[in-house]
């Protein structure tokens, strides 16, 4: 435990929001910090960890690297509403957080300038978002992640749960048309006009099954559930099963020496294949989550914690208090641009999704990190509470 909140102090000291240490994709493209998903993932996690550690520097940082983006109008730093790109969507979920915890009316008028995207985001035939505006008709995995739980606890908290519905269809829908009926794993993404040079001309669906994904898919699922009203049983129940077939297909997959997961998820003995530490934290953060919170068997707990504590044992790098967490894949997408390493051609082949730039302590990774590893923690308290 001393160790890991080490590793996260090690993280905050040495952040600001202009030059955040967990952002690789800023040093490696020298791209100007502006509002993006990866920072406010990783705030996500720190506020996660403020909540089970009760330890005020957490929330203090978080606070003051969200402040930085955030105008008294609502307006947000470096943010266009007219991208329509899902991934903006994601820092909301720390907006409602930090209103919560600090009162700031700016973070309120914030998370209504980003649910205004969502009343106009353009969508497929089916009613799903366009994942972002430079991908016309395309449904990606990854924007289930940064939408939909934004989208739940808006409609819960803000809009007497009247769009709830909207939500639910959309995975519906995704389970429907990206899912795999042979494996239950869901492709990457989906092009709703099937024109796509990376999508399957009767599907629509892209070639492959990347890990990190459905890790994205997986919170999805469970961060939505936990804010839909246990009222909607119908809703409820629907999406837990999802989540049971999902975990229940990954973990066919998981390999047998380490408990982790390969970066192409099925192709485990295909050469050059490697195991990814985003996706795998992900995905043990999603079944213990799951487990903790009913949403999966309590015996489902173990497994998560298997994974994680591999993580632990096998990508963790302590060195005279430096952390290293390593093998994480820095960015995966279809189309529009180059791959960043030698396979330019994002086409969502087996050889574009192993030739990205393989990095450490990446935020894509060491955020699904220490929310895998604050579910540890609140399994454990809630152990002792029983005991005593």
């Amino acid at each position: 435990m001393n160790n890991i909140k080490m590793f996260l102090d090690n993280l905050i000291d040495n952040s600001t929001p202009n030059s955040p240490s967990w952002n690789k994709e800023i040093s490696f493209g020298h791209i100007k910090p502006s509002w993006n998903y990866i920072d406010t993932f990783m705030i996500k996690a720190i506020l996660e960890m403020y909540y089970i550690l009760e330890d005020k520097k957490y929330l203090n940082f978080a606070d003051n690297f969200i402040d930085y983006y955030i105008n008294e109008d609502g307006s947000i730093l470096g943010y266009n509403k007219e991208d329509f790109n899902c991934d903006n969507i994601n820092g909301g979920k720390v907006l409602f957080d930090l209103y919560s915890l600090t009162g700031k009316e700016k973070y309120k008028k914030a998370i209504y300038n980003l649910y205004d995207q969502i009343l106009k985001q353009p969508r497929i035939s089916l009613g799903n978002f366009w994942h972002k505006k430079i991908y016309p008709n395309q449904v990606w995995l990854d924007g289930l992640y940064m939408v939909q739980p934004f989208y739940m606890e808006f409609e819960m908290k803000f809009n007497n749960k009247c769009n709830y519905q909207d939500i639910f269809i959309q995975f519906k829908n995704v389970h429907n048309i990206m899912r795999d009926k042979k494996s239950n794993l869901l492709y990457h993404g989906y092009d709703d006009k099937k024109e796509c040079f990376w999508a399957d001309k009767n599907t629509g669906c892209s070639k492959n099954f990347w890990t990190r994904s459905l890790g994205w898919y997986a919170m999805a699922l469970v961060d939505t559930i936990e804010k839909l009203d246990e009222q909607f049983f119908y809703e409820y129940e629907v999406l837990q099963n999802y989540l049971k077939e999902l975990v229940d297909a990954i973990l066919k997959f998981c390999d047998k020496k380490t408990n982790m997961f390969y970066q192409v998820t099925d192709m485990i003995l295909k050469e050059n294949n490697y195991i990814e530490t985003s996706g795998t934290c992900a995905i043990a953060y999603s079944i213990m989550k799951g487990s903790r919170k009913g949403y999966l068997p309590i015996y489902y707990f173990k497994y998560g914690e298997k994974i994680l504590k591999s993580v632990i044992e096998k990508k963790l790098i302590i060195e005279e208090n430096n952390f290293i967490l390593k093998d994480i894949c820095l960015v995966a997408g279809l189309g529009v641009y180059e791959g960043k390493g030698n396979y330019k051609l994002r086409d969502g082949t087996f050889e574009y999704y192993i030739s990205e730039p393989i990095v450490e302590n990446d935020a894509k990774g060491i955020a699904a990190f220490f929310l895998a590893f604050s579910e540890l923690i609140r399994k454990e308290n809630e152990n002792i509470y029983e005991f005593i």
